[in-house]
């Protein structure tokens, strides 16, 4: 028999340090999406949350719930389509995970490059945004930048209008929440490939186990040992590898793969400007250095989940092949113009 109010019930198995079933968090996700719970149960809900790790069934279950209510971008065989999503809230360095996507597109892998705004004013949206890229394009502009450029960005508030229903509780606690860890599990196109970092070590195998349990194609789970929500040049960085057989762990070193180990300070942006400048001058002005070989360790391991590449070390090469010869470039800038060009009314059936 179902709880008659299933934020109470979960407050109450919460607040003994008892967790919290798929269906526990489902159903009290629905009343929360749904803008039925008051704003103190919400509050109480997701601080005790915070508490601890979440468990790849409490992730699961609130995950259900926000892709039943994301506003979806359909499009054929997800399963192939590629996010480079990640948490955030890591030491900022340079939307690292924008400019792989930007680089595995060129290489012919679809990427639905799932992003937002940062505390810090320079997330994927705002760079995006900074580059010349439509954040706010519609669901046909985004389709169409999708089949000719072969990426488009999905911004989150336009994709999950039912999280404004906590979004005032949230800033009122300050610290991360379990809606932190959930944008990069709800993708709005289901693609089922996945570059996803996360801010802390902690959550790197719950987050996996979260995505084998949601049916993943082929996904990975990063973090810096150096405290960053990417893969780093600046440290080994732990990776959990997702796919059909379930989870692997490995540690991957650039040298490993013939790149250098940087000071983190070469690749961390201190203004808009800066990240906007660091991904400009690799991407299109084949800028050599701690930047490029970020950009080519992140996007080599793009194109491996992507099953472009069989290996991360052809992946590397790949994406260096393809900043050099000007694909990058081009791909970046058919994108920039399609995001802000309407699909002919002739191409529609």
């Amino acid at each position: 028999m179902q709880n008659d109010n299933p934020v109470t019930e979960a407050i109450d198995i919460l607040g003994v340090g008892n967790t919290l079933s798929v269906q526990e968090m489902s159903d009290s996700f629905r009343v929360i999406m749904s803008g039925n719970a008051e704003d103190e149960q919400i509050r109480l809900f997701l601080e005790l949350l915070a508490q601890r790790i979440p468990t790849s069934d409490e992730l699961l279950g609130a995950a259900t719930v926000m892709k039943e209510c994301v506003t979806r971008l359909d499009f054929p065989n997800p399963e192939a389509l590629l996010d480079t999503c990640g948490t955030g809230g890591a030491p900022k360095t340079f939307n690292v995970s924008t400019a792989a996507g930007i680089v595995a597109a060129s290489c012919g892998v679809r990427v639905a490059k799932h992003g937002n705004t940062s505390r810090t004013g320079r997330g994927s949206a705002e760079v995006l945004e900074q580059l010349g890229v439509n954040i706010h394009a519609t669901p046909e502009q985004q389709l169409l930048c999708l089949d000719e450029a072969g990426i488009c960005f999905c911004y989150a508030p336009k994709h999950h209008p039912a999280v404004a229903h906590v979004m005032r509780v949230r800033k009122t606690i300050g610290t991360p929440t379990i809606f932190n860890l959930l944008g990069p599990l709800t993708n709005p196109c289901s693609a089922g490939r996945q570059l996803l970092g996360v801010w802390d070590d902690m959550y790197v195998l719950p987050m996996a186990q979260a995505l084998l349990a949601g049916g993943t194609k082929k996904s990975a789970v990063v973090h810096g040992l150096d405290g960053l929500d990417e893969i780093s040049i600046s440290s080994p960085t732990r990776v959990v590898f997702i796919d059909g057989l379930g989870c692997t762990e490995d540690i991957l070193e650039p040298e490993s793969y013939g790149l250098s180990m940087w000071n983190r300070e070469l690749v961390t942006a201190s203004s808009l400007e800066d990240a906007t400048r660091f991904i400009s001058d690799a991407l299109t002005k084949g800028q050599l250095g701690a930047i490029r070989d970020m950009i080519l360790l992140s996007a080599g391991v793009s194109l491996y989940l992507a099953d472009v590449v069989s290996g991360i070390q052809e992946g590397i090469e790949s994406a260096s092949e393809a900043i050099d010869s000007g694909a990058v470039r081009k791909t970046l800038q058919l994108w920039i113009t399609l995001s802000n060009t309407s699909r002919p009314s002739t191409d529609a059936n």
